[in-house]
């Protein structure tokens, strides 16, 4: 893990990192407090101190997964049983294969597990390790979408260390070892590859997190290849669920920070100019590439400043009708924002004018808007099942999800998420 503060090794023990995330410039002394100018300025570059932490290696290129054990030799070591953990969906259209012959061909031994599914249940993360620990994993690969890199997350967990699930569940719960750990997206969209995070479902439809350093890979592998023959609609979804990424981060209430903010510009940036292109020619490399990257970027913002009202009321969709994740945070974009405005416009109106939009909530608002209408992806509840009746369920479930809720720039309460709902059913 890459970091601008203390961090852990594989083994989760402590080490020391240079300690440059508290930048400070102390307030003018005696010999310059002469000159106002410099006065002001000295004192106006006090930084609030800050974290930053990322994967410590990413390898992007397209193709990489034909020499993933050549990239991947330096977390395999010496190492030789490797498992994988992916979807059926993922294993059918043959985007291991590559990847399989490449381990192979270097000598190593390959177990696959491909019983993952959307919003994966305790049940099927308790099954992969089950699998694992028969096979005798010493490294774990998750290749396939967010659902897959979480589940791989928390096998490479259970498996390198005695806590049980249960014992994980919140932010800094979860402390580690783990086995070595490899993430592989293909889809352009979650970020799992670069974040601490694995969601998973409990119960009949209530989402829990587990937040916790030792969750970032090793290794992070963007093959673009791997993503050309995404469906228009999935690449809409996931396209903008990373859009949401990068806004959300942007206006973080807690800890917003300097680079988070740069990362949430640059992967914005990149998703706005390339997913109309993607959805419309989902074969055009440049297109494809700039996707995946710009996930990636606003994954690394979002995993350091936390995402908020969007994803809270997003996460009841997914658990309750089993809306696909991207597609639920694309439906609660706008409703949420235009809540939001009244404590973040000024940070709405800078990501609208970074995109060349009317310097507005609005502006950013009908333009996500836009998107959504012109890569045709449903934009009401009511396309999704969802009636009015169900409304209050939904609401109730999302003010549950507090350590979101704690992140957004205005305090969401159970009626104005219930207007949040109205307003796009």
């Amino acid at each position: 893990m890459l970091g601008f503060s203390g961090s852990r090794e594989r083994d989760g023990s402590e080490v020391e990192r240079p300690e440059i995330s508290a930048a400070r410039i102390e307030p003018c002394s005696a010999g310059c407090q002469n000159d106002p100018d410099i006065s002001n300025i000295a004192n106006s570059l006090i930084m609030t101190a800050f974290d930053f932490r990322t994967a410590p290696h990413i390898h992007s290129g397209a193709g990489a997964t034909a020499r993933l054990a050549r990239i991947a030799a330096p977390v395999i070591s010496d190492r030789r049983r490797i498992f994988i953990v992916t979807d059926k969906g993922v294993r059918q259209f043959g985007l291991l294969d590559r990847a399989i012959a490449s381990l192979e061909e270097a000598g190593l031994e390959v177990d696959v597990f491909d019983g993952v599914v959307a919003d994966p249940p305790k049940d099927v993360v308790l099954l992969a390790e089950d699998q694992a620990r028969a096979f005798g994993a010493e490294v774990v690969i998750g290749l396939g979408g967010g659902s897959s890199m979480d589940t791989a997350k928390l096998v490479s967990l259970l498996l390198g260390s005695k806590q049980r699930l249960e014992d994980m569940y919140g932010v800094n719960n979860a402390t580690g070892p783990r086995l070595p750990l490899i993430l592989i997206p293909t889809t352009a969209g979650t970020g799992s590859e670069v974040t601490p995070i694995s969601v998973i479902t409990i119960g009949e439809s209530t989402k829990m997190g587990i937040n916790a350093p030792p969750l970032y890979p090793d290794l992070a592998v963007l093959d673009a290849e791997l993503t050309y023959g995404l469906p228009r609609a999935t690449t809409a979804a996931t396209g903008i669920d990373a859009m949401v990424h990068a806004i959300e981060a942007y206006t973080s209430k807690i800890e917003k920070n300097p680079v988070s903010d740069a990362l949430a510009l640059a992967g914005l940036k990149k998703l706005h100019g390339a997913i109309e292109t993607a959805c419309l020619d989902g074969s055009n490399p440049q297109a494809r590439e700039d996707m995946l990257l710009g996930a990636l970027l606003a994954g690394q913002a979002f995993a350091n400043a936390p995402v908020g009202a969007v994803h809270a009321l997003a996460y009841p969709l997914g658990g309750v009708f089993h809306v696909p994740h991207g597609l639920s945070n694309s439906l609660m974009l706008p409703p949420v924002l235009r809540f939001n405005s009244e404590a973040a416009e000024p940070l709405y109106a800078e990501l609208a004018t970074h995109l060349g939009l009317h310097a507005s909530t609005d502006g950013l608002v009908a333009e996500m808007e836009r998107i959504a209408d012109v890569v045709g992806i449903e934009t009401r509840l009511s396309q999704v099942g969802v009636s009015h009746n169900d409304l209050p369920r939904l609401a109730e479930e999302a003010m549950e999800v507090k350590r979101l809720l704690v992140n957004n720039p205005r305090e969401m309460t159970l009626d104005a998420a219930m207007a949040c709902y109205e307003a796009v059913l």
